[in-house]
Formats: C-alpha cells, sequence, structure tokens
C-alpha cells in the first residue's frame, strides 16, 4: 500500500496591527510536529512541515493567521489549500489544534475538504457518490 504524504506550510508572517498579535513558540511547534508525524507515521501516513520565507502575508486576525499555514497532499488533489479552507472556523484560535485538526481531516477524510475551483469534478458532501 501506498503511503500518503501530507506537508504542512507555515508562511512568513507580519503584524500591520498594534492591538493584535500570535506569538508561536518554535519549540512547542516543533514538539507537537515531532509528535504529529511519530503519531500518523504508523497510520500509513508521511507528515512533514517547513517554513515558507519567500511569502509572506499580513495577519490582522486569527483568520488571516489560518491563511498563513497551507496544507498540501497530492493524492488528495490538494495542492496548497490554507488552513481555514480546510476546517472552516475555528473552535477555540489554537493554532496547534487547528493544525491538527486539518492534517487529520486531511489524512482521513480528505472528500470533507471543498476541492480548489479547478480540481471540483464532482459534487461536494452530499453523500451520493457522484
Amino acid at each position: 500500500m501506498k503511503r500518503k504524504e501530507i506537508t504542512v506550510v507555515l508562511y512568513r508572517r507580519s503584524f500591520p496591527r498594534a492591538d493584535w498579535r500570535y506569538e508561536i513558540d518554535v519549540p512547542q511547534l516543533t514538539d507537537f510536529f515531532d509528535r504529529l508525524i511519530e503519531e500518523l507515521s504508523p497510520l500509513g501516513i508521511d507528515l512533514q512541515w517547513l517554513e515558507d520565507n519567500e511569502r509572506m502575508l499580513e495577519v490582522e486576525g486569527y483568520g488571516d493567521l489560518l491563511n498563513c499555514v497551507r496544507i498540501r497532499s497530492p493524492q488528495d488533489h490538494i495542492a496548497n489549500l490554507c488552513l481555514g479552507h480546510i476546517i472552516g472556523a475555528s473552535a477555540n484560535r489554537d493554532l496547534l489544534e487547528d493544525i491538527r485538526r486539518g492534517v487529520n481531516r486531511v489524512a482521513f477524510a480528505p472528500e470533507m475538504v471543498e476541492p480548489e475551483e479547478d480540481n471540483k469534478r464532482v459534487c461536494h458532501n452530499c453523500g451520493c457518490g457522484c
């Protein structure tokens, strides 16, 4: 059985608003991904993460922060979707929890992710199997 490859990419972030920031603790993030990689590997999923320092997005709120996290899964035709597209609204505004939720959705229920416009070939989420 072929292993599924999922990549999480974090874009650089700038915070133009003086009254809103979201600090990311890099050692905590590294530990988080190490644990998630370890959890998913026995299930046939190869997860990797990287930081893309070429792209930078302005973050004016939590929704923009979700746009700075991209998930790729070639087997599922997910080229580079933002985390907000994959999970919708965030329940707790906890970035690590939201990344876990997005990765798990792509890993185990990619059919629940709205396809990108150019990949829409079938209806979405109705369960009809078309």
